[in-house]
């Protein structure tokens, strides 16, 4: 059985269009004529495959759901499922509410799909780009133990505190780089626009300018003369850096070099760590096997190198070591990671134990993001105004040495 996005005409001419199940068009149409309505156009919701190919006309070929949609989402499918409704009664009421045309169709399918009797997360497997492999195997397991609601809240938590931390530490960044950006762009415009204007003031004068003058000149001629070539040559650097990090040997020199720059490779360690033992607590709470949840977790690391570590420790957990061992042996994991796990081990409680240590990072990294963002604020706004109040001086100094010259 499959989604079918109709157009029809009902009794009084109007247009209709809508969703309806069906095996094929043919039936799709029986249907609408069925509820008295002259079907005009019956097109089958297809899905992008995992191989990346669409398995007809594809409709999901962009995302559907952004980070918070998923999660709310996942929070409403929750909801409906612990309450008791059928889960196809749940994503049929989810479909309806759906105000964005894509996620309708996109529920519907799913609909469709679990209607057909198949798994949930077989049919979420259809639309990889919407539903990663954390995300399905945390609901396949669900299905497996019975508790597919209590998983989906689970999963839905964890969708959120991952979005908290993003936006928390994109907020803490956002201040900074928008004054940074003001900053360079008022001092560029002065050098070209104003300082040259003092130029052709002083130009008739025999007089020596200032040093301070002087030196402004000639960064405000270097930038007139050659700015053009900064510009290209910044634009080279950076499509040639973009370029360079497709290349998986370079991408893990470069994030392995990027974890040692001050203050920035720690928030980046902190951020990682914390988003892999949160996700690695999620799947092993739900009853995933501990390797394949390894593999999931690893997956979701951004930095090329804490990746390869992370999948390096799962070789040595497959071979038989302790999770607590093999991480303590990658240093670019936080030693905290380690402890917490290994107490987990001990007790019984690792899921429990991670989620502990995935908090602790989280909030870690909260708190080094905002004292950042707090020093870097009045820093930023320090340098910029003594860069103006040197251009400003630069003007001002020939003046008042012109009428030192007068008096």
């Amino acid at each position: 059985m499959a989604a079918f996005r109709f157009e029809a005409l009902d009794a009084s001419g109007k247009t209709v269009t809508g969703l309806v199940d069906a095996d094929n068009p043919k039936t799709a149409r029986a249907q609408l004529r069925g509820q008295h309505l002259v079907p005009l156009k019956v097109d089958a919701v297809m899905m992008v495959g995992s191989d990346g190919g669409a398995q007809s006309t594809s409709f999901f070929s962009g995302r559907v759901f952004n980070a918070s949609a998923l999660s709310i989402w996942t929070r409403q499918l929750s909801g409906l499922v612990v309450a008791g409704l059928p889960l196809e009664r749940a994503l049929t009421a989810l479909a309806d509410e759906a105000e964005d045309p894509k996620q309708r169709e996109l529920v519907a399918h799913l609909r469709s799909e679990v209607n057909a009797g198949a798994p949930f997360a077989q049919a979420l497997s259809g639309s990889p780009k919407e539903f990663d492999d954390v995300y399905r195997g945390v609901v396949a397991a669900g299905e497996q133990s019975g508790q597919l609601g209590i998983v989906l809240e689970k999963l839905a938590t964890d969708l959120e505190e991952q979005q908290i931390l993003k936006s928390k530490l994109v907020g803490a960044t956002l201040y900074p780089a928008v004054v940074s950006v003001f900053a360079v762009v008022i001092v560029v415009a002065l050098l070209v626009f104003v300082v040259p204007q003092v130029a052709e003031v002083f130009s008739s004068s025999k007089r020596a300018l200032p040093f301070l003058t002087q030196f402004m000149l000639g960064l405000s001629a270097l930038m007139r003369e050659w700015g053009w070539l900064m510009l290209l040559m910044i634009a080279a650097g950076s499509t040639s850096l973009v370029v360079a990090l497709r290349n998986e040997d370079f991408r893990l020199k470069f994030d392995s070099a990027w974890l040692g720059v001050p203050l920035i490779g720690r928030l980046s360690r902190g951020y990682n760590a914390a988003r892999f033992a949160g996700t690695l607590a999620m799947l092993a709470g739900s009853g995933v096997p501990i390797l394949k949840a390894l593999q999931a977790a690893a997956d979701t690391l951004s930095n090329r190198a804490m990746r390869a570590d992370a999948l390096d420790a799962l070789v040595q957990v497959r071979e038989g070591a302790p999770l607590a061992s093999a991480l303590a042996a990658k240093k670019r994991f936080p030693g905290l990671l380690s402890m917490f796990a290994r107490l987990g081990e001990q007790t019984g409680q690792l899921p429990v134990m991670l989620q502990r240590a995935a908090t602790q990072l989280s909030t870690e990294v909260q708190r080094k993001a905002l004292a950042i963002a707090t020093v870097l604020e009045p820093l930023l706004i320090v340098v910029m105004g003594l860069m103006v109040m040197l251009i400003v001086m630069s003007v001002m100094l020939p003046i008042m040495q012109m009428n030192t010259w007068v008096k």
